[in-house]
């Protein structure tokens, strides 16, 4: 492998990490924004107020979107790491 392919394979995988990472981050800023919101408008300061909705709200999306991680993963590493790895 070539230092050209290996740049290109690291690439895409960064670009994959990133495609998978996006729905899981966007909801938990969402969440914390608005609980932040909450806290500072009625002065609740309870950490467990912060922790178990965005807690809540990770997990759902992340099973809403397990699917599409997994094809995209899969496919990943079917068309570009197995080809690499067989071929030498």
């Amino acid at each position: 492998m070539s230092e050209p392919e290996f740049y290109d394979v690291l690439r895409q995988g960064l670009w994959i990490a990133f495609l998978i990472s996006i729905p899981i981050l966007t909801v938990a800023l969402a969440a914390g924004l608005a609980i932040g919101l909450f806290q500072a408008l009625t002065s609740v300061q309870e950490m467990t107020l912060t922790f178990v909705p965005k807690l809540a709200a990770i997990i759902g999306v992340f099973w809403i979107t397990m699917a599409f991680m997994s094809e995209t993963l899969v496919g990943f590493f079917q068309t570009t790491l197995i080809p690499l790895i067989a071929g030498g």
